[in-house]
């Protein structure tokens, strides 16, 4: 049997209030893909900054080739040949690929006094070549892709001569033809002996690309399994700890009156000529490529960019939206795309990112009434199974689908006549995604209009009751629930069926 390339041995790591890891014990061996999957909040990721450096467990082992090591920093976890890729890339976007590649470790002149420019930039384009990319290493990152971002990530993690690379949720933005390029190196650096740790909440790219999935449940290593072994049903009955019959749940609602009317919109370049409408009770699913305009007309909406040409009627009445102010008075709300960039305050607690447009409601003479927040809060926390230590807790800490829950309540909070979706399940777990999918449910059967954005066409098909297609910032097709399928939404985003 080949020896494991890594060997984790009683991991224990626990923080305020919450025992993280539990007792953990994994190995992994060369040339294997190893899927890491599990519920945001068991604990996959700090395994991994354990094992990344990022912080120190409490107690257990760490074995490298048979070699124990201690992992003290990311330094020293780059230095013994273990790269961690993060949802969040940390790259500098004012400097180039190369000097990404090369950061705080560039070669250098004159007895060290100066960069050797030349040389970096031949041994970064070395590794850009090896990987068969096509950018050039003089190029700013701020001016890539983000998928040529994860490449960069991926070729510094080489220039380690890394044996082990820790992938976290590398496809969250990425389109279909970028998340091929990826898979396709990351089965090269298979081929080439190292170990790749993938953590996925995307049950597809699991059974597609991994050689054995371990799954984690409440800091707990529930089981490892090699991935022909396994189904869909069973890794997620692993990961949840029951049986979920219905990863989308759909209520029938009664749909009601028109109440968004939007007419030829047209801001810049990326929406020309949009027309659309959305009624009470229904929810609209807007597909279309990254880059298609989807999230411009979400933000047209929201009163967060221009709107160029075109009209918007609410409930009959033309209203004009210069602002997201403006938008929200008018009961429209909008779960954004990025919730870390643009949805939360990170360093402020649950109760006050939750309760954020309550305050001018629940306030009397000024003051607000810190009874009625908590009141409402807790009420929220148990309808959307928010998990929490406690309503003071920074939204930071946190899992992605628990952060999700928080931005949703503070929508709940003022209850909108439209409620706009951007990528809503994007980098939560499959529980989690259940939940969201049925709140969504639950406020159409109450009358809201939702308009949901996402680049999962499964999602699309199964919680829409009409999907609109874009493409190169027009609308290309529309579809009853009847009517769509994952061709007929590919055809019309890809160009190859005509609008109508």
């Amino acid at each position: 049997m080949t020896p494991s390339r890594l060997q984790l041995e009683h991991i224990v790591k626990s923080f305020p209030g919450v025992l993280a890891v539990q007792d953990v014990s994994l190995e992994a061996y060369p040339g294997e893909i190893l899927a890491l999957a599990g519920e945001n909040g068991a604990g996959k990721s700090t395994l991994m900054n354990i094992l990344s450096g990022s912080f120190p467990a409490d107690s257990g082992k760490i074995w490298l080739d048979g070699v124990e090591v201690n992992i003290t920093s990311p330094r020293r976890a780059q230095e013994l040949g273990i790269a961690m890729i993060h949802q969040e890339l940390a790259l500098i976007p004012q400097m180039t690929v190369a000097q990404n590649i090369f950061l705080g470790r560039e070669p250098r002149l004159a007895a060290g006094l100066l960069v050797d420019t030349k040389k970096m930039v031949i041994q970064a384009q070395a590794l850009i070549d090896q990987l068969g990319l096509d950018f050039p290493v003089t190029a700013l990152i701020s001016d890539l892709s983000i998928a040529q971002r994860q490449m960069v990530e991926i070729a510094k993690a080489i220039s380690f001569q890394s044996r082990v690379i820790i992938l976290d949720e590398p496809t969250s933005a990425l389109s279909e033809r970028e998340s091929d390029i990826l898979f396709a190196l990351m089965r090269s650096l298979r081929e080439q002996g190292v170990t790749l740790i993938y953590i996925s909440h995307r049950m597809e790219e699991i059974f597609n690309l991994s050689d054995r999935v371990a799954v984690m449940r409440d800091g707990q290593l529930v089981g490892v399994t090699p991935t022909k072994d396994l189904t869909i049903q069973t890794v997620v009955q692993m990961m949840v700890g029951r049986e979920l019959k219905d990863f989308f749940p759909k209520k029938q609602a009664e749909i009601g009156d028109v109440i968004l009317d939007a007419r030829e919109l047209r801001s810049g370049k990326r929406v020309r000529d949009v027309s659309f409408s959305l009624r009470r009770g229904e929810i609209v699913g807007l597909a279309g490529l990254v880059g298609s305009g989807r999230t411009e007309v979400a933000r047209i909406l929201f009163g967060a960019d221009p709107l160029d040409h075109g009209e918007i009627k609410l409930a009959g009445r033309i209203v004009h939206l210069h602002s997201p102010e403006e938008a929200i008075r008018l009961g429209i709300g909008l779960v954004t795309e990025d919730r870390k960039a643009q949805g939360l305050f990170l360093g402020q607690s649950v109760r006050s990112n939750a309760s954020v447009l309550l305050f001018e409601k629940l306030a009397q003479l000024g003051f607000i009434l810190y009874s009625k927040v908590d009141a409402w809060m807790r009420g929220a926390v148990t309808q959307l199974t928010i998990r929490t230590p406690n309503l003071e807790q920074k939204v930071r800490n946190l899992s992605g689908g628990n952060q999700q829950k928080v931005i949703i309540a503070r929508w709940l909070a003022v209850n909108p006549q439209v409620l706009i979706l951007d990528e809503p399940t994007r980098g939560i777990d499959v529980a989690s995604k259940a939940e969201i999918h049925t709140l969504m449910s639950e406020l159409a059967a109450k009358g809201m209009a939702i308009l949901m954005i996402s680049s999962e066409l499964p999602e699309i098909l199964g919680v829409s009751d009409r999907i609109l297609v874009m493409r190169e910032g027009r609308l290309m097709a529309e579809f009853s629930r009847a009517e769509a399928s994952q061709d007929r939404i590919m055809q019309a985003a890809t160009g190859q069926l005509a609008a109508g």
